[in-house]
């Protein structure tokens, strides 16, 4: 049986999550404070493209100023909004589920405690979707870039309990979204979610800061070394942390680990190296933030990095001198440029 879901957001990964379960069959409500995007949706559909067959989805579309009028009787909500925005959404998202409801967090970042500061822990259900990357240049146009399924037996999303149980609704929410791409319930909701962080944190601030794509970075010994040493620092942490970190990136945490070693560094520096069959090169979310002049989630990924590296007692110099760059952008007293990659590693002291 069809679902009623709610979005609170109509972004990218909204507006992609959205359509596909619309054409699924569910009953789908995506709000947005952006203007242009609820009457695109409402005039023509979401136009949905990407490494699978194009097609246009007709979910409903609200104005952040009309929610108050949707009933409250959601079985879903989803919040899919930037992570500094996560209090505010939840609060709308859980005022419109059912009693038997609940709110996901389907965002980068380490949301999952906020939301069920707003929802109650019994409430909140986390969902790490890793290998996808979306884009909305233009109002009613979502585009993903990751390759489908990418890695053989490769799980995008993970829904899982804050206390790591497996529940029929975890197990259920998995199921819904498979209709998109590989899925399954995590009793490692913590250790998943440091990984996505992990991921996100080594790769979007260097595209953010140098206005280059993923592929032009891979091909520079500077763009490979700032990944290198974001991914060791990210990596450390969590170990530190104590959680069970999945591989990201293409390696294990150990292995990421074990980048002040010459030997683990290489092995690293040559798995980053593209080949002639390198896929495309892509705008994470934090470069598109700054293409489109809006506040990036720096703070809330490489800046969490460096705080839980601080209460750990684990060094972060590079990824507190990332987030000391990108405060620069998002102030507006620095442009993205490649030149700030190397300035950016000697503000590191590498």
């Amino acid at each position: 049986m069809g679902k009623k879901l709610l979005f609170v957001g109509a972004g990218a990964i909204g507006s992609y999550l959205g359509s596909f379960l619309s054409r699924a069959g569910h009953d789908v409500t995506l709000i947005d404070p952006w203007a242009e995007q609820v009457e695109a949706v409402r005039q023509h559909g979401i136009s949905v493209t990407g490494p699978h067959d194009p097609f246009e989805a007709r979910p409903r579309a609200v104005h952040l100023h009309e929610a108050a009028r949707l009933p409250r009787d959601f079985d879903i909500a989803f919040v899919a909004m930037k992570a500094y925005d996560t209090a505010w959404a939840t609060q709308l998202a859980v005022r419109h589920v059912s009693p038997d409801g609940y709110v996901v967090s389907s965002q980068n970042c380490w949301t999952d405690p906020t939301v069920a500061a707003m929802a109650g822990p019994g409430r909140a259900v986390g969902l790490v979707m890793s290998k996808i990357g979306v884009a909305m240049w233009k109002p009613g146009h979502v585009e993903r870039g990751m390759e489908k399924g990418q890695g053989k037996g490769h799980d995008v999303f993970r829904a899982g309990e804050h206390d790591g149980r497996i529940t029929a609704r975890v197990t259920e929410l998995a199921e819904m979204l498979s209709v998109i791409d590989g899925a399954q319930a995590t009793d490692n909701l913590w250790g998943e979610r440091w990984s996505k962080l992990s991921q996100n944190a080594m790769g979007n601030p260097v595209q953010a800061m140098s206005g280059l794509g993923s592929l032009e970075i891979a091909s520079s010994e500077v763009g490979r070394a700032i990944t290198i040493h974001l991914g060791a620092e990210s990596a450390r942490v969590g170990l530190a942390l104590g959680f069970r970190v999945p591989k990201f990136g293409g390696a294990t945490p150990e292995q990421w680990a074990d980048a002040d070693k010459r030997p683990g560094y290489e092995a690293l520096d040559r798995m980053l190296t593209p080949t002639a069959t390198s896929g495309r090169s892509w705008r994470a979310s934090m470069a598109q933030d700054v293409i489109k002049g809006r506040p990036t989630e720096i703070e809330h990924m490489n800046g969490y990095v460096v705080s839980q590296g601080k209460e750990r007692g684990v060094p972060t110099p590079v990824s507190s001198a990332v987030v000391e760059t990108m405060r620069e952008v998002d102030a507006g007293t620095r442009k993205p440029a490649p030149q700030n990659i190397e300035q950016t590693l000697r503000r590191a002291g590498v």
